[in-house]
C-alpha cells in the first residue's frame, strides 16, 4: 500500500502537483507520486517544530535514506522510502540529498545573503525535484527543464510569501516592489528560453513539468501588481485555475 499512502499524501498537501499528476499515464504517475510525496515530507519538516535541533535531526533522517537507496544496499522501513527505493539511482538520490541540505534554510529566520544564494535555493528546492521526475520518465533537455524549474520555484514562493512572512522568515532578498518585478520577469524570461528548447522534451518526459501549469500566469500577475505577492492576492479562482490546467494539459506545459 506504499504508493497509495503516497498518492493520498500529495493529494492531501500538495494539490497541484496532485492534479497534474493524476493527469499522466500510470507508470508515470508511479514515479511522480512518490517523488512529490518526498518533498512534502522534506518541505514540512522544519515546520513540525520549533525546535531547530530536532528539525535539524528529521531533515538529516531523509538524507541517510537517501544515502541508503543510492549505496543500493537495505533501506529503512518507510512508505515514501519503499516507493522512493524502485525509482531512484545514485545521481537522482544526489540531487535530493541537495533539496533536502537546502531545506536547512526554512529551519531558522536568517535571511538569504545575497541573489546567488536565493537562485541556490530555488534550484535546489524546486529545479532538483522536476529534474528528477523528468529524467525518472524519459528523455530531456536538462537546461530547459532547469529553467522551468526556476520558473516555478519562485512562483510557488511567491504564492507562499505571506505565510512565510507571518511565520517570521525573509523569503526574499529584496522585498520592494521594483525587486519583485525584476524576479517575476526572470522567471517569465526562463519560461521563455525553455519554451525554445520545448523539442528537446520527450513525450514521456513531459508530465514531470505538468505541475507549472500555475507558474506563467502567476509571475505575470506579479509583474503587474507586486503588491499581490505581499497580500496573498496571487491566484486565478477555482474556474479560471481549471481553465489553465486544461489549456496546459491540450496544448502542452510551455503555453
Amino acid at each position: 500500500m506504499s504508493f497509495e499512502a503516497c498518492a493520498a499524501l500529495v493529494e492531501r498537501g500538495d494539490p497541484d502537483r496532485f492534479r497534474a499528476t493524476m493527469a499522466a499515464p500510470l507508470e508515470a504517475r508511479r514515479v511522480l507520486f512518490p517523488l512529490y510525496a518526498f518533498n512534502i515530507e522534506v518541505t514540512r519538516t522544519p515546520w513540525v517544530t520549533q525546535e531547530a535541533m530536532i528539525a535539524e535531526m528529521r531533515l538529516q533522517w531523509w538524507r541517510d535514506a537517501l544515502e541508503e537507496i543510492g549505496q543500493g544496499g537495505p533501506v529503512r522501513k518507510h512508505e515514501v522510502v519503499d516507493e522512493l527505493a524502485k525509482i531512484l539511482d545514485q545521481d537522482a538520490c544526489a540531487q535530493l540529498d541537495a533539496l533536502v541540505a537546502a531545506r536547512r534554510w526554512d529551519i531558522y529566520s536568517d535571511p538569504f545573503e545575497d541573489v546567488a544564494h536565493f537562485d541556490e535555493y530555488i534550484h535546489a528546492t524546486s529545479s532538483n525535484l522536476m529534474t528528477v521526475a523528468v529524467n525518472a520518465l524519459g528523455a530531456a533537455d536538462q537546461e530547459a527543464v532547469r529553467l522551468v524549474g526556476f520558473a516555478s520555484g519562485i512562483a510557488n514562493l511567491f504564492r507562499a510569501i505571506p505565510a512565510l512572512e507571518e511565520a517570521g522568515r525573509k523569503p526574499l532578498v529584496d522585498g520592494r516592489a521594483v525587486a519583485v518585478r525584476t524576479l517575476a520577469e526572470r522567471g517569465l524570461e526562463c519560461l521563455k528560453r525553455a519554451r525554445s528548447m520545448k523539442q528537446g522534451i520527450s513525450k514521456a518526459a513531459a508530465p514531470a513539468l505538468s505541475p507549472a501549469f500555475l507558474a506563467k500566469p502567476t509571475l505575470e500577475q506579479a509583474l503587474k501588481s507586486p503588491e499581490l505577492v505581499a497580500n496573498g492576492g496571487l491566484g486565478l479562482g477555482p474556474a479560471r485555475e481549471s481553465l489553465r490546467f486544461a489549456h496546459v494539459s491540450l496544448w502542452g506545459w510551455w503555453r
